[in-house]
């Protein structure tokens, strides 16, 4: 059983399923549905249409380059039966499988950290753009009313060191 990939999207065409189209010059295109059969006629490019496994590499959503994806390449090599290698291929793919699935799952916790760190980014952006709304015009209220006092004290002993100034000096009045 030989599990083809659909030309547009990438994804996997089981036997029975999906439709071919064979152009003038003999090329052969497989897709898995007819949505991938249509974009194809419209001429669209399979790395600007969102839903497409080439739109998800180029963004970066996926793993592009990975050695495990050359053991699919060479499934599709026809071999001799041999159960002693049919057994280790089959172990083979199983452990395959795994790393792939751990190489994936590190990539998008990496792509996760990465989001957050511009979240954080864009939060303290708009928190300093957006301070006045964020802070209560109420803080600090007790620090201005108490620095308030302070002047007015200052201002006060000013004014008594300036009148006792004047009741010392000696004063002269004419008749």
């Amino acid at each position: 059983m030989r599990i083809e990939t659909c030309y547009f999207c990438s994804s996997r065409v089981y036997p029975g399923h999906g439709l071919q189209f064979v152009r003038n010059d003999c090329k052969i295109f497989k897709f898995c549905r007819s949505k991938c059969h249509a974009a194809f006629k419209k001429k669209k490019n399979p790395r600007k249409t969102k839903w497409t496994k080439a739109y998800r590499k180029t963004v970066g959503k996926e793993l592009a380059v990975d050695p495990s994806f050359e053991f699919e390449k060479r499934r599709n090599i026809p071999l001799k039966y041999n159960r002693e290698l049919w057994q280790k291929t089959v172990q083979a793919m199983r452990k395959i499988e795994t790393i792939r699935q751990k190489r994936c799952n590190t990539h998008i916790m990496q792509r996760l950290r990465k989001g957050r760190v511009l979240e954080q980014e864009r939060d303290v952006k708009a928190v300093q753009r957006d301070l006045a709304i964020v802070r209560s015009p109420a803080a600090g209220l007790k620090a201005r009313n108490k620095a308030q006092e302070e002047i007015e004290n200052d201002d006060d002993e000013q004014m008594e060191d300036s009148d006792e100034e004047m009741d010392t000096g000696p004063i002269a009045i004419e008749v």
